[in-house]
């Protein structure tokens, strides 16, 4: 296959979290100009771990970028859960604050659910609050998680109507995996959640129109476990050594190379899903923002 016909099959996450910037951006000024509010999200950050800190800064970049304020703590690894619950309270009362964001993983002396749970749900623009876990659950709207929410939009960008589709997630974690099977039900998708015991996983991965890998294992799903002309989504980003010595490289959790000659349509790593996590984090902030002010939220 020729790389033009590689190209024609690539999903382009970059570009399509531009686009959705820019109108996150133009929606931001009218909410400026017309009511004056600037949406604020806050990040919290303990500790020094490398990825965190580099999502974290993105994030800031691309906040201030689209005309809101960037705002958070970054706090010490050795901060105990009583402080960081402080911080979290401090930030549920701040009006100026319209999304919280924790980034995970946190030390080990502090447990995540419990900080998750102490974020107001209407600023828990991450969508791990248990209210928006349910009221995603029940289809009764409530903030959704970035990344499942941007490869849903990949997807409807790619293929339209989705209804009557078959969805095969190869992942049940909370953050992508379940809350992914939630959103393709919402779009009438028969949905399988798979995992790495299902057993004979590669055939219940040919039976996918739409096949969601988010399992975190580097290149786990090969080319001839896809159908042909489904479209797939590769959630996973996993650093391997590359061909220079002490160097690596970012590969996804399907086999690309493989995948893309018989795929109708995949998402490269990288470029693929990543840009768009940061994209539906500030749209989700802006949607807050709407809500808490009782204003119409803008289609986006």
């Amino acid at each position: 296959m020729s790389e033009a016909e590689h190209a024609t099959k690539r999903i382009d996450g970059k570009s399509f979290a531009e686009r959705l910037r820019a109108r996150v951006a133009e929606e931001t000024a009218k909410l400026k100009a017309g009511h004056g509010i600037v949406p604020g999200l806050a990040a919290v950050l303990v500790g020094e771990d490398p990825a965190s800190q580099v999502y974290v800064r993105n994030k800031n970049k691309q906040t201030v970028e689209t005309g809101m304020n960037s705002l958070g703590e970054t706090l010490p690894a050795d901060t105990s859960q009583k402080d960081l619950l402080a911080v979290i309270d401090k930030l549920n009362r701040d009006p100026a604050v319209n999304g919280i964001l924790v980034q995970l993983p946190l030390p080990d002396q502090i447990d995540p659910h419990a900080v998750i749970d102490a974020i107001d749900p209407a600023k828990d623009v991450d969508g791990f609050h248990l209210r928006n876990v349910g009221l995603l659950a029940t289809g009764r709207g409530g903030m959704v998680p970035c990344t499942p929410l941007g490869c849903l939009m990949l997807l409807e960008d790619r293929l339209g109507d989705l209804t009557g589709l078959n969805a095969v997630i190869v992942g049940r974690s909370n953050i992508v995996g379940k809350p992914m099977a939630q959103l393709l039900l919402s779009a009438d998708c028969t949905v399988t959640i798979a995992h790495s015991r299902t057993a004979d996983l590669p055939a219940v991965c040919r039976t996918a129109d739409i096949l969601v890998a988010a399992v975190g294992r580097a290149q786990m799903i090969r080319g001839d476990w896809i159908k042909p002309g489904a479209t797939v989504i590769d959630v996973g980003i996993n650093r391997v050594p590359a061909a220079e010595e002490g160097r690596m490289r970012l590969v996804g959790d399907v086999a690309f190379d493989e995948a893309v000659e018989v795929a109708g349509g995949i998402t490269p790593v990288p470029g693929g899903v990543g840009p768009m996590t940061i994209a539906c984090l500030l749209r989700n902030t802006l949607v807050a923002a709407c809500i808490q002010n009782g204003i119409d939220v803008p289609d986006i």
